[in-house]
């Protein structure tokens, strides 16, 4: 190997032949380091980093499993938020318009009787017991616990009716904005679907069926303190590395839930009450008020009829 101090000097008229891997002689090479070794002592080092490890067949299925997980529970949230504004929707429907609708049968009645004994006509009497039967029908099994018996039992609301409790109706169609965003937290961290076994999955069940409750509720200060139980319990655990017949299997699984929430979400949007909230989307709570409005119109206009046949 050529010494720093020979490369410094000029080149013989006839060089020798270069050694290879060596600059070449029209552009000398900046002077090396005494103790940098020569192009001929390069050799591969020994302390590279070692290349990456060939992915895991199951990688790419899992990332898909994880990614239909979150859509499903991004799913079911948009789902369960719908269903509590409809059922929140049906029950101020009742309570709210209820009384009106009643008095306009009992209008109905009156008048058609009225008609009836001012006429005499047999048609006229046939409407009229009809209109009178319309008043107060029997009320189906459904009907009379609606809201308070379901597939688990009876409602809390239901178990405090039958204890003389005072019972919490939904203040509002739709609840308020930081009570949607404490519900989508709490939900997105404490879904039963991320929970790695049966145990862990029975908790979450029974925590998200107290979030669900509270939501209803639109019950803010409910949603806090369930936000803040969650994050004092214990930390949820990263999901192992599946075998890929489970992941499989767990895709299935995702894609019959998604779908049978479908089926949930059309039947919801194509119900009657589901149709009014459409129609109002931005406003439920007004609606209320405008069919309001229009029911006393209504209320007004049979009682003048009801008392020009009377007179």
């Amino acid at each position: 190997m050529t010494s720093p101090e020979a490369e410094s000097l000029p080149a013989d008229p006839a060089p020798e032949e270069p050694s290879q891997g060596a600059p070449s002689a029209a552009k000398p090479a900046a002077e090396p380091p005494a103790d940098a070794p020569g192009p001929a002592d390069a050799v591969a080092p020994t302390d590279a980093a070692p290349a990456d490890p060939p992915p895991r067949p199951e990688e790419r299925l899992e990332k898909a499993v994880r990614a239909a997980e979150q859509a499903l529970i991004e799913f079911e949230i948009a789902v369960e938020t719908f269903r509590v504004e409809v059922e929140n929707f049906s029950r101020l429907h009742h309570q709210k318009l209820g009384p009106m609708y009643t008095r306009l049968d009992e209008l109905d009645a009156q008048i058609a009787e009225a008609r009836a004994a001012r006429t005499g006509d047999a048609e006229d009497l046939r409407l009229a017991r009809e209109a009178r039967a319309r008043v107060m029908p029997m009320p189906g099994v459904e009907e009379l616990f609606h809201g308070w018996i379901d597939s688990e039992g009876l409602s809390p609301e239901g178990a405090s009716m039958l204890n003389d409790q005072p019972v919490r109706p939904p203040q509002r169609v739709r609840p308020s904005a930081d009570a949607r965003r404490l519900y989508r937290d709490l939900v997105r961290k404490a879904h039963p679907d991320l929970a790695q076994g049966e145990a862990e999955r029975t908790r979450r069940d029974a925590f998200i069926a107290r979030v669900n409750h509270a939501y209803t509720l639109g019950d803010e200060e409910a949603l806090r303190a369930l936000t803040a139980e969650w994050e004092a319990g214990p930390a949820s655990e990263e999901q192992p590395p599946s075998r890929s017949e489970e992941l499989y299997a767990r895709l299935e699984w995702l894609a019959e839930r998604k779908e049978m929430l479908t089926l949930v979400a059309k039947r919801l949007e194509d119900g009657a009450i589901g149709s009014m909230l459409r129609v109002a989307q931005d406003d439920p709570d007004g609606l209320l008020d405008q069919i309001a409005e229009q029911l006393l119109a209504e209320v007004a206009g049979r009682e003048r009829e009801l008392a020009a046949l009377l007179e």
